[in-house]
């Protein structure tokens, strides 16, 4: 029987959607959950309410974009519990416009969060799976990465450069420490669109996630079922849509 049984999780971007839905399924299938974001009073919510429950759980403020933050995430996990068995990077931003709109900020926040944020989790977690001799990256990417969509260019590409860094760390990783699982979501029911500047894709994207979106727990799910796997086998990437999504 796989389990998640004291399985050392640590989760960025838990302070909603995907990232706390994994949170909350992952303790109660027995991990202890080590969430984080830069929302304190949300994390901290969270992490009590699942130790109400009877799970194990707590929080750490986290900024991705900043490499000791993500040290001290890690730090968090082996302090608190001995060790850190998987870091699933979730953190994430879409403020996606045309690139006619020469928004180089939001290009420029998206590549600082999505994929600067990714590396800087990697470059945390690797010597700590190194030293405990195992460990799992599990980072959420992203659907439109497989197929561009008008507005989603920059966005698509900080996903797909994850990708990229996720299957060259998998072929570095042949002696069987480093796990690692890229897991891309459709239209999930999270508040992704709000990081959205241009107003008509915003409305849009919200349109289309009020209309065919799923669950947050449904890449939970995929998370837990990644991770609960034997030291032997490695999932590298599960693509997660809601079923009427072309």
């Amino acid at each position: 029987m796989l389990s998640l049984q004291d399985k050392i999780v640590a989760i960025t971007g838990a302070s909603g959607g995907i990232g706390e839905a994994t949170a909350r399924l992952l303790a109660q299938r027995g991990a202890a959950v080590v969430l984080s974001a830069r929302r304190s009073e949300r994390i901290d919510a969270i992490a009590q309410d699942i130790r109400e429950q009877g799970g194990r759980a707590t929080a750490c403020v986290v900024d991705v974009t900043k490499a000791e933050d993500l040290r001290r995430l890690v730090s968090t996990a082996i302090d608190q519990y001995g060790r850190i068995d998987v870091l699933v990077n979730n953190a994430g931003i879409a403020p996606i416009s045309p690139l006619a709109d020469l928004d180089t900020e939001g290009w420029s926040a998206m590549i600082d969060v999505n994929l600067r944020g990714t590396l800087n989790g990697i470059a945390a977690a690797l010597p700590a799976f190194r030293e405990q001799r195992s460990g799992h990256l599990v980072s959420i990417v992203s659907v439109a990465g497989l197929t561009v969509s008008p507005s989603m260019a920059v966005y698509a590409a900080t996903k797909n450069a994850v990708r990229t860094v996720h299957e060259g760390l998998r072929k570095e990783s042949t002696d069987g420490v480093v796990r690692t699982t890229a897991i891309s979501p459709g239209y999930i029911r999270t508040d992704l669109a709000d990081s959205m500047a241009d107003p008509h894709v915003r409305e849009l994207t919200r349109k289309n996630m009020d209309a065919m979106g799923i669950p947050p727990a449904a890449v939970a799910r995929a998370v837990a079922f990644a991770i609960e796997q034997p030291a032997d086998v490695e999932i590298g990437e599960i693509n997660v849509r809601p079923t009427v999504q072309a």
